[in-house]
């Protein structure tokens, strides 16, 4: 079965391996603080098993080493003090119809931070051992 996004050339792919994503796809990226939480779970943890939750094709969590957002306050691992809360990016990459979709659960979770989408181009997405998409344990490898 094949999902185009709509007016684009980009589509998922299912079968018997997982998904396969190529070709146009959007790039959601929330900029949360590491001691952001939701229910005494890390925010950017929350919006991870969300995404996982809702099939998208993968989530990743990259922790900054220094920055600064609304608030203005410099956070930096360089400073002892002030490397308790440093930035966290959660990237979500998959068919602009699939993250659009997702952006619902955002809402539900009111992020403190920075939200953006992208359009984007997905080169390649395999896992480890070269299957596209899955990793053969109903899980997908490498994230977003």
């Amino acid at each position: 079965m094949t999902a185009a996004v709509p007016g684009e050339g980009g589509a998922v792919e299912e079968s018997g391996k997982g998904a396969r994503l190529g070709g146009p796809a959007l790039r959601l990226t929330v900029l949360v603080g590491e001691n952001d939480r939701h229910h005494h779970r890390p925010l950017y943890s929350e919006i991870v098993h969300r995404a996982r939750a809702a099939g998208l094709a993968g989530a990743s969590v990259f922790r900054g080493i220094e920055g600064f957002g609304a608030s203005s306050l410099v956070h930096t691992a360089r400073l002892l003090s002030l490397s308790e809360d440093l930035p966290v990016a959660v990237v979500i990459v998959d068919t602009e119809e699939r993250v659009r979709a997702f952006l619902p659960e955002l809402d539900g979770l009111r992020p403190a931070g920075l939200v953006t989408l992208e359009r984007c181009e997905v080169l390649r997405y395999a896992g480890p051992d070269g299957a596209d998409g899955a990793d053969g344990h109903g899980t997908r490898e490498g994230g977003a």
